[in-house]
This record gives structure tokens, sequence and C-alpha cells, in this order.
């Protein structure tokens, strides 16, 4: 399974950017696909996941209510909506695929995206 992440951006506090994860290669329904962040001199964290099917999504706490993931089966994209982003929320944000709850056991990686809000 090949990962494809984009949609990183500079933006300012309080806007939005949109990140796009496209699977290719041999994609599996057992696996859910979602987002994980790392943030200068801290450990990567987990931000949001999604259910192949798309029926299941998982968020983080830190996120919940500003983010959105969501799937398009026709391309066998997903996507991370990211609006009212503030500072805090600058990181390298990196695309997976995996197994367990919060996507505890990461099978496939693809690079990351930068995301960097301005206050």
């Amino acid at each position: 399974v090949q990962l494809q992440a984009s949609g990183g951006g500079l933006v300012q506090a309080g806007g939005s950017l949109r990140l796009s994860c496209a699977a290719s290669g041999r994609t599996s329904s057992s696996y859910a696909v979602g987002w994980f962040r790392q943030a200068p001199g801290k450990e990567r964290e987990f931000v949001a996941a999604i259910s192949w099917s798309g029926g299941t999504t998982v968020y983080a706490d830190s996120v919940k209510g500003r983010f959105t993931i969501s799937r398009d089966s026709a391309n066998n994209t997903k996507y991370l909506q990211m609006n009212s982003l503030k500072p805090e929320d600058t990181a390298a944000y990196y695309c997976a695929a995996g197994v367990g709850p919060k996507l505890s056991t990461v099978r496939y990686w693809g690079q990351g995206t930068q995301v960097t809000v301005s206050s």
C-alpha cells in the first residue's frame, strides 16, 4: 500500500486547510486510514482515523469539533478538513493505514505534509 499525502501549507490562526491521503497498491478493507502529527521536539501523536468503509471515525480530544475526517471511495482518498486552526496545530502531518483503536498498529506510512499556523 502506498499513501500519498498532500494539502499542507501556511495559514493564519482561525483559518482552514484540507489534507488529502491517496491510497494505491494492494489496499485492504481491513485497514483504517488516518492521520498523525509531530511537532518539533514532540512525539508523534494520533489525530484522527476513519474505517475503510467510512462508517466509523475517531478523533483525538484536541481536535474534536474542529477537524473532520472523510473519504471518497471513488478514488481511494481520505480527507482531513481542519477548521479553526490554532498555532498548536503546527506540525508535520502523516497519513497512515493500520488497525486497532486510534490506529494503535500502523502498517503503512505516507510522507509528511507540513502544516504551519501563524498567530
